[in-house]
This record gives structure tokens, C-alpha cells and sequence, in this order.
């Protein structure tokens, strides 16, 4: 439903009566929704906004601030919680439980659920009816990632063998919904751009504070290494039921304040006994030193200045933890700190970083490096780390050298003023030939017929085929055709008469297209608000896929993409959240060798 940027009709504010009617909509419609809860999503003494789509499709929220409900058919049937109401009130719907992190990478793609994809708990499927609202979760994760509705009950489903679709998404996290919010944010360090895995605070704070947990439901949990995450509850068969009692905090700032805390490291999937011994064994002092040498190693290696400001969770996780010794296991809460804010800012006070908080998502920013500082310049990195960045460097350039094999020419294709020219040489009138071939075929027409003029060599005297070819139809009436020619200007004179094709070659791939070649069009403009997004269209012609172009700027730009069709048009259209025109067509001249010429940029935001 939300997959595809639409613009609203208009926007408004909802008058008292109107308010009165959604909360009463909304309260029939979720049973679960007490009046705290629904005051907690539409505060009272805040203004509701209600914007309305050329689908019918309606959308409440909070002025400034997120979307929280909306309505897909506009008449009050059909409402649903946006996944920043979920993540404030997690259990306003009930939710199907994926069978592990990685399954959510299909939701965020834009695919329905399908009942494999579900995790069955022991006492058997829940109950449901077809055309309830249910939400997604990530084992471990107590924030909801998508919403829908049921295809078929449970019983339906029963008879069926669990196959085909059990969930139809109607909204789910990073879909344009999602982009709607003034500021955008994810609840926990679990969220990233196109997957969601289980919290890693809350999943440290559970390995603390449950010693009573039996060793079944401790082997239950997924578990995560240096280089990848790996799926480990479709192989031990985790019950989202007992995960979804564990104790989880209410409000979305405890989950982000909270210590990011590394997960225990794992040889294989197949480990459920936690190495407790090895990290019972490290003082409180050594645990402190082991930070800051991470920390260290991460700003020599791979922290660089171009990525910052940098999220303290996105900094802990993607950064420090993969500098740890291996086996070794790091808990910030075994440290003098207990919690990484406070780490943060006693690195900010001795100078070797600079950290501020960002007030909306309550979660320290590292902000930039001291390079020059003691400690940093003192610091010798493992080699390990450094040739791995390296390799990964030349990866990466690598694959920009093969999106640069790119190759725009002009060619030719023979018509019927010269077609007697080729036939008399044997050359091929159905081929496309080059500048170069074409003025080959002319002069060696005029070698075969001795057309040069013997007392002036850089002339070409022209018979009847030759000036036909040349002047027929181009001549004025009852102007005199000429008998003859210079060399130099035969060649041009020729081609000319012949129609202009492009051909557009990329490795083994080539096209050729009548005509000139259109260029690819950027173009910046605004949409609600203070917000920008760029319009990418054309690529098609340089044979640039546009999807996986989209995933490249998504990565790249650390945005939103989305890709359509054009109205009324042939080919698809890029749309990239953000004001990014310059640095996309510096990204298509860079990676995929697009020259300057072939792009047009236009800004619609520069009054």
C-alpha cells in the first residue's frame, strides 16, 4: 500500500468532534487499546493531523512529529496502526513471531507473510479469524516491523498445511509511511536499512538479570559473530511465546538509552552454553582497558571522518565489538561505566572524541575524531584489521570499475539514397555501420568506379549513382547539381544521408536506439514540509537496472528508495529520499561512467 511515494490531496487538522470519533474508531477496532494507551499515541493536548491520498487512504498523526493510525479505505473499517504507534504500544495488536532476523529481509522488500515464514510455538498456532489486523515481530525484538491483515483463520490455515499466505502487509518499517515522520527513527540498535534482528541490549540485560532461566530457554537465544548473524532459533526452535514474556520496557527511550551490550560470541550456531567462566575472569579494570583498545582499533580502522556524525548503538555494534579479541566476550556493564552514554562522554572529556546527544532518539552521537590526540597517535592497530579493510577497499573498487565499462557511439544505418552505393561495393545494407566504416564504403566506391580526378587527386568527380546518393532531394529545384567534389568533405556529406542510430554498449551487453540519445533527467524537489526528494529517470538507456541502482543509493545515501513506473510513460523512475542531486550524478559518472553530457540536473528547490 505504501510502497510507492504518493503526494497527499491535502492535510488538515482534526476538529474536537473528529478526534472524539477516531479514538472511539479506534478503541472498537483494537480491543487491547486501553484509554492510556491511546492518549499516549494521540496526546490530547496536541494537534491530530489528517492528510488524505488519492487511494482514499487516510493518515493520522501527530503534527510534527510521526503518523500514527491509518485508515485504508477512509471509512473507518479498515484502521491500522503505524509501526511508530507499535513501537510506543507493542502490544495494541497481536503478532505472528518470524522464524529468525533473516526472514525480515523479505518484509522489508515489499513481500506478504507467508505462513513458512512463521515460528509455531509449542502449544500450537494461535487463533484468528481472516481479516483481523496482526503484526511482525523479530524473535527478540519487541518491536513490531510490519502490520496486515489475515487471508484465513487459523482453522483455514490448519487444513491447508501452514502454506501460502498468512499475512497480507499493509504498512511496514522503511516503506514511505514510515518516511512521513519529521524525523525518522528505529526503536532499538536491532533495526538496520533493509533487516531487523533481536535488540542487543535487551538480549545482554536478559543474560544478566534472568540467572533462574533454565539452560534451554538461555540456548534459545540467536546468536551473533564477528562477521555475521547467525539464525539460530529456526535450529533450536525458540518459542516467541517466551520471548515475548521476557521483560521488556514500555517506553521506546529506555530501549535506546540503555547499554548497547555486545552478544555472546559463538564458534557455530550449534553453542547454547554461554563462556560465563571468561568473562567472570576479567576485572573491572581490564574490562576498561579492553574498551578503550576496541575503541582504538575502531577509530584507526574502520571509523572514518566521512561517516560522522555516527549513532553511539551504530558505533558499539558495527564498530567496536568486531575489534574484540576473538572469544573474548565484551559487556559494558561488567565496566566502571555500566553504560555506554556514560563511555562515551569520559572518551569526550579526555579529548580523543567528540560526543553529543541527540535529544529526539535520547542516544549519544560521536560527532568527530581527535586524530592528533596521545592516545590515538600512540595506538599501533592489528594488522589483521587493517590488510581486512584493505581487501575490502579493493573489493569495492573493483566493482566500480566494472560498472564503468560503458561505451556511447554513433552509428549508421544505411538508407535508400545510398543503398545503391553499398550494393555496388557488397557491403551489407541491413548492418549498422560506424563513421569511419561508412566512409570507407564511399571511397571505395569511388576507387572502384575511378571516380578521382586525375589532374587534381583531391578531387572526386561524380557520376550518376554517386551524385544521386550524395544530392538527390537535397538540391533546390532548378538549381544545377554539382559534377564534382572535394575529398574532404565526402565522408560527412555521406553519412549524412544515412539515418543516426546510438549504440550503447556495457560489457557483453549492447543496444542500439534510432535517433539521439536522451539524457538521464535529476531532478530535486519539494514534497511535504522542509522535505527533499530526488527524481532519477532515463537510466534504462545506458543500460543501468533500476532496482538495483535503487539498492545502491540506499546503501550509499543511507535513505529510502523507492522505484515506479513513469505516467504515461516508457521506463522506471528512481526516488530517492533527500536533496542528493549532486551526489548522484556524481555516483552515475564515478561507478557507472556516465558522461557529464548525458546528464541533466534540474533543482526545483532553489527559489
Amino acid at each position: 500500500m505504501f510502497k510507492k511515494a504518493v503526494e497527499a490531496k491535502s492535510q488538515q487538522r482534526l476538529s474536537g468532534a473528529d478526534r472524539k470519533k477516531l479514538k472511539r474508531a479506534i478503541r472498537d477496532r483494537f480491543p487491547n487499546a486501553s484509554d492510556t494507551h491511546i492518549d499516549a499515541l494521540l496526546p490530547q493536548k496536541v494537534e491530530i493531523t489528517v492528510s488524505k491520498y488519492p487511494n482514499r487512504v487516510l493518515v493520522y498523526g501527530v503534527e510534527g512529529d510521526c503518523p500514527m493510525f491509518f485508515d485504508s479505505d477512509g471509512r473507518g473499517s479498515e484502521i491500522f496502526p503505524t509501526v511508530y504507534a507499535l513501537w510506543k504500544v507493542p502490544d495494541l495488536l497481536p503478532a505472528f513471531m518470524l522464524k529468525g532476523g533473516e526472514v525480515s529481509r523479505f518484509m522489508l522488500g515489499g513481500a506478504d507473510l507467508m505462513f513458512p515464514g512463521i515460528h509455531i510455538p509449542a502449544e500450537g498456532l494461535p487463533s484468528f479469524s481472516a481479516g483481523e489486523p496482526w503484526a511482525v515481530k523479530v524473535p527478540g525484538n519487541p518491536a513490531p516491523i510490519a502490520v496486515g491483515t489475515t487471508t484465513m483463520s487459523s482453522t483455514e490455515a490448519l487444513k491447508a498445511g501452514l502454506r501460502g499466505k498468512a499475512l497480507r502487509i499493509s504498512h511496514y518499517y522503511r516503506d514511505t509511511l514510515w518516511e512521513l515522520a519529521e524525523n525518522c527513527y528505529v526503536p532499538n540498535a536491532g533495526f538496520f536499512e533493509d533487516v531487523v534482528y533481536e535488540d542487543p541490549a535487551l538480549f545482554s540485560a536478559g543474560q544478566v538479570s534472568d540467572s533462574c532461566e533454565d539452560d534451554s530457554s538461555v540456548g534459545q537465544r540467536n546468536a551473533i559473530n564477528n562477521e555475521h548473524i547467525v539464525d539460530a532459533s529456526a535450529a533450536s526452535g525458540i518459542d516467541s511465546a517466551s520471548t515475548e514474556d521476557s521483560a521488556v520496557p514500555n517506553e521506546v527511550s529506555e530501549q535506546i538509552t540503555s547499554a548497547m551490550v555486545d552478544l555472546q560470541v559463538m564458534e557455530n550456531a550449534s553453542g547454547t552454553e554461554s563462556n560465563v567462566d571468561d568473562q567472570h575472569s576479567l576485572s573491572v579494570e581490564d574490562v576498561d582497558l579492553l574498551l578503550d583498545k576496541c575503541l582504538l582499533q575502531a577509530l584507526h580502522t574502520t571509523v572514518k571522518d566521512k561517516d560522522l556524525p555516527m549513532p553511539g548503538s551504530t558505533l558499539w555494534a558495527g564498530h567496536v565489538l568486531p575489534c574484540r579479541p576473538s572469544g573474548i566476550t565484551l559487556d559494558i556493564k561488567k565496566s566502571s561505566y555500566k553504560k555506554l552514554s556514560k563511555w562515551l562522554q569520559s572518551r569526550s572529556a579526555t579529548g580523543l572524541v567528540s560526543v553529543k546527544e541527540d535529544k529526539h532518539k535520547k542516544e549519544m552521537m560521536l560527532v568527530s575524531v581527535n586524530r592528533n590526540h596521545q592516545d590515538y597517535t600512540s595506538f599501533k592497530p592489528e594488522k589483521k584489521k587493517v590488510e581486512k579493510n584493505e581487501q575490502s577497499s579493493k573489493s569495492v573498487a573493483n566493482e566500480g570499475q566494472l560498472h564503468k565499462l560503458l561505451d556511447v557511439s554513433e552509428v549508421y544505418k544505411p538508407t535508400s539514397h545510398v543503398n545503391p552505393i553499398f550494393a555496388a561495393v557488397g557491403a551489407d545494407t541491413g548492418k549498422m555501420y560506424s563513421a569511419s566504416e561508412a566512409s570507407q564504403v564511399v571511397f571505395g566506391y569511388i576507387e572502384k568506379e575511378k571516380l578521382v580526378k586525375q589532374a587534381d587527386k583531391s578531387i572526386v568527380v561524380l557520376d550518376a549513382t554517386l551524385c544521386d546518393a550524395l544530392f538527390k532531394g537535397a538540391i533546390k529545384k532548378g538549381s544545377m547539381y554539382p559534377t564534382e567534389i572535394h575529398k574532404k568533405d565526402i565522408g560527412q556529406t555521406f553519412i549524412n544521408r544515412m539515418q543516426a542510430h546510438i549504440r550503447v554498449t556495457r560489457g557483453s551487453e549492447s543496444v542500439v536506439r534510432k535517433g539521439a540519445l536522451k539524457p538521464i533527467q535529476i531532478l530535486t524537489e519539494r514534497r511535504q514540509g522542509n522535505k527533499k526528494v530526488t527524481k532519477l529517470s532515463g537510466v534504462e538507456s545506458f543500460l543501468i537496472d533500476a532496482e538495483t541502482l535503487a539498492s545502491e543509493l540506499q546503501k550509499k545515501f543511507a535513505c529510502s528508495t523507492t522505484v515506479s513506473e513513469l505516467p504515461g510513460k516508457k521506463g522506471l523512475e528512481v526516488l530517492v529520499q533527500g536533496g542528493v542531486i549532486d551526489d548522484l550524478a556524481r555516483h552515475l559518472v564515478e561507478h557507472y561512467g556516465v558522461q557529464k553530457r548525458f546528464i541533466e540536473v534540474f533543482d526545483k528547490t532553489k527559489k
